[in-house]
């Protein structure tokens, strides 16, 4: 059971970012900068601590939370995707003109109970 997935299309830019850049991570912070959204850096350009939580991996590439972010994310799966256009970050997406975006729902009776049991 996983907390996140991602869509085909976007899977396919991580995959071509994974070419051109390398081992990579996500990370969602909710911060400014389009905190919000999921960003994709070069592993070892963002400085991770115990704040950052790992939800899972996706297409080889590891996403983390910063834990306030997640207490709010927490009853939900997250669906990686990408739309068009710009949004204001330093994530590797943006200079193809696309920006990975979320897509959430709440997670099953089931789920929560085993993914939210710690």
């Amino acid at each position: 059971m996983e907390r996140i997935a991602i869509t085909e299309r976007a899977a396919k830019i991580v995959e071509q970012l994974k070419e051109k850049h390398g081992d990579l991570i996500f990370h969602q912070s909710g911060g400014c900068c389009d905190g919000s959204s999921p960003m994709i850096f070069e592993e070892g350009d963002m400085y991770l601590d115990e704040s950052d939580i790992l939800l899972g991996t996706v297409e080889g590439v590891n996403f983390y939370m910063n834990q306030d972010q997640f207490e709010y994310w927490k009853h939900t799966h997250l669906t990686i995707d990408i739309t068009e256009g710009r949004g204001s970050s330093f994530s590797l997406e943006i200079p193809l003109g696309l920006r990975f975006i979320i897509h959430s729902r709440l997670l099953t009776e089931k789920e929560n109970s085993i993914l939210n049991s710690k």
